[in-house]
């Protein structure tokens, strides 16, 4: 399929697929039947080709988690194909991605992104897959797998400001998630583990999941999939310094878990998934927490990426 304008493109977990949706409501699948379970999405309209992350196996099919005290083969992979479904391949294969989950696509400098989860890293490589490199490692797999703290999330780069952000969960509804940034490229003669410039910028969050940057405004977003009464489900937004992040604010609530985030800078739009199924919309200028509007309900949704 050819790409169009304002088109949003989501990554459902049960089938396995990635749909185009539009505004209106109205969708249509891109390609059915991947394997395992897809968690981050994007998108080269100029190219039409789509990149996105499988989870591996071991993964629960409702609440996109390992089953407890289970830990995961590693055995996820990075995919692409074109969007008319065409030329699917595997880029970085079972073994070398980890648990792989949300993606960024930065083809100025020809690398994806990605946050190992369970593996407890922050990782990239070639477009074409090669050079599969680690930048953070926050725990020794298999070892450190149960404590979530270290678990390795959502993630984006400000490239102006030479900056990769990354969240850590922490366990389910905990209070423990934490929000990270680094240099983009590790430090001469440091190792992944022991990185000198690492910030830690927010703590004991509900449970940060996915970012996104609105980098005209400098302004950092996320979404929460933590326990309601304390800020979770939720999308959040706080403004980028030299300092750190500052001025949090939660700009809506009742997700039904909260995954993904893609921003629509120039129409002051936030598109946000669900693992109920449901795709939101919320005007980013709001000046106080408001409501989502429903854009669609499908099956339980991971990642998505807006494409105007």
């Amino acid at each position: 399929m050819a790409t169009k304008q304002a088109t949003l493109y989501v990554l459902q977990a049960r089938p396995p697929a990635i749909i185009a949706l539009w505004p209106d409501g109205s969708h249509e699948v891109v390609l059915a039947n991947l394997t395992r379970t897809p968690d981050g999405i994007k998108v080269d309209a100029e190219s039409e080709v789509v990149y996105w992350t499988n989870m591996g196996t071991g993964i629960h099919l409702i609440d996109g988690d390992p089953a407890s005290g289970a830990v995961p083969p590693n055995d996820g992979t990075i995919e692409r194909a074109n969007l008319d479904g065409s030329a699917h391949e595997v880029l970085v294969p079972s073994g070398l991605a980890g648990t792989p989950k949300e993606l960024v696509l930065d083809k100025e400098s020809g690398h994806l992104y990605w946050c190992d989860r369970e593996g407890m890293r922050v990782m990239r490589a070639r477009l074409d897959g090669s050079e599969v490199t680690e930048l953070v490692v926050t725990g020794n797999f298999p070892a450190d797998t149960e404590d979530a703290t270290r678990h390795c999330v959502g993630i984006a780069l400000d490239k102006a400001n030479g900056h990769v952000y990354w969240t850590q969960k922490g366990p389910p509804d905990a209070g423990q998630g934490r929000i990270f940034r680094a240099g983009i490229d590790l430090p001469a003669g440091a190792h992944p583990a022991q990185r000198p410039d690492i910030e830690c910028l927010l703590a004991d969050l509900p449970e940060p999941i996915d970012l996104d940057i609105d980098h005209a405004n400098g302004v950092l977003y996320w979404t929460d999939r933590g326990d309601d009464a304390h800020d979770g489900n939720t999308l959040n937004r706080a403004r980028i310094t030299p300092e750190g992040l500052v001025g949090h604010e939660v700009l809506a609530r009742e997700l039904k878990e909260g995954i993904g985030v893609s921003l629509d800078a120039r129409g002051r739009r936030a598109f946000v998934t669900d693992l109920g199924g449901n795709v939101r919309e919320l005007n980013i200028d709001t000046k106080e927490t408001s409501h989502f509007t429903t854009v669609a309900h499908l099956g339980p949704l991971t990642g998505i990426d807006y494409i105007d």
